[in-house]
Parts: C-alpha cells; sequence; structure tokens
C-alpha cells in the first residue's frame, strides 16, 4: 500500500489516517511460517509545524511451538513505531527519520521490516515456561518428574561416603 504525502508535505493536508491488514503468511520464521493471520496497521500521518510524523500501531499474532516445552503457541504482540517523514536527507544513519520517495510512503516495506525485526528470537508459550525434563520428557510445567538430577562424575566418590552414612 502507498499513500500520497504531497498534500502534506506542501501544508494544504493536516492528516491523514491508516488502517489497513497485510498478509505476510509467508514471511518465514524458524522453520516454519508463524504468521497466519492478518497484521494489522492502524495509525496516522500528521504535519505539525511543516513536520510530517506516522505514529503507526502494529499488531500481530503468531502461532508456533514453544522453544522449551514444544507446546503450541498463540501470542499476539504490537509495535508502536514514531516517525518522522523526511523526502531528502544528508545524513540517512538516523533511525528517527523515514526517507520518502517522490512522497509516497510504501507501507508494506516498512511494515514488513518491522514485524521481521520485531519476531522474538525464542517463542516461549509463556515468559516462565519450565520447558521438559532432560531424562524422561515430561513437560514439567504440566506436572513434576521425579528424576534425580545427574551427578558430576567427579563428586561421584563423595556421593557414596553419604550413602554409607
Amino acid at each position: 500500500m502507498k499513500i500520497d504525502l504531497t498534500n502534506l508535505f506542501n501544508g494544504s493536508e493536516k492528516s491523514k489516517d491508516i488502517a489497513c491488514l497485510f498478509d505476510m503468511s509467508d514471511m518465514p520464521y524458524s522453520s516454519y511460517y508463524p504468521l497466519k493471520e492478518p497484521v494489522c496497521a492502524r495509525g496516522k500521518v500528521y504535519s505539525k509545524a511543516d513536520v510530517v510524523y506516522l505514529d503507526l500501531n502494529i499488531t500481530y499474532v503468531i502461532n508456533g511451538v514453544c522453544d522449551r516445552c514444544a507446546e503450541d503457541v498463540v501470542r499476539e504482540y504490537s509495535i508502536d513505531i514514531n516517525k518522522i517523514l523526511v523526502s531528502q536527507i544528508q545524513n540517512d544513519d538516523n533511525d528517527d527519520y523515514i526517507v520518502v520517495q517522490n512522497n509516497m510512503l510504501v507501507l508494506d516495506e516498512l511494515v514488513n521490516e518491522e514485524v521481521s525485526l520485531s519476531l522474538p528470537s525464542k517463542l516461549l508459550c509463556r515468559d516462565d515456561c519450565k520447558g521438559l525434563c532432560q531424562k524422561c520428557g515430561t513437560n514439567l510445567n504440566v506436572k513434576k518428574c521425579d528424576c534425580k538430577p545427574d551427578v558430576d562424575p567427579r563428586m561421584a566418590a563423595l556421593l557414596q561416603l553419604l550413602d554409607e552414612e
């Protein structure tokens, strides 16, 4: 989706609302495609004191598998974007500015980039996920297993002394 910002840059218009959905079901994450539902972008582009601003909220739902316990996960994420839009800039190393070519904001590219950068490095069913027991495979979020912890072989002789008492 392209948004023409010519009227905002020349001052004849004060704001434009943004509300659109993007299909990103073909975006890979790890070894699968987690964005089964459309990504929603809502916000506005507005001019204030001859400066054009972009305020955007992006929400999306990840469908996947927990990296610790292998349970199915459905989590919603939200990103807030606040940027200044410019038609040209001397130093483009600043992340607060978005350079708009020909007064056209390409929203697809912006949303795609922001969602890609915000995907979590580890997908967890919950923040305090305990994972699986390394010996028996029990989901430690559901129940506690009876496995004894591994003993360092260097300490095995000391453990035998404790068993004799």
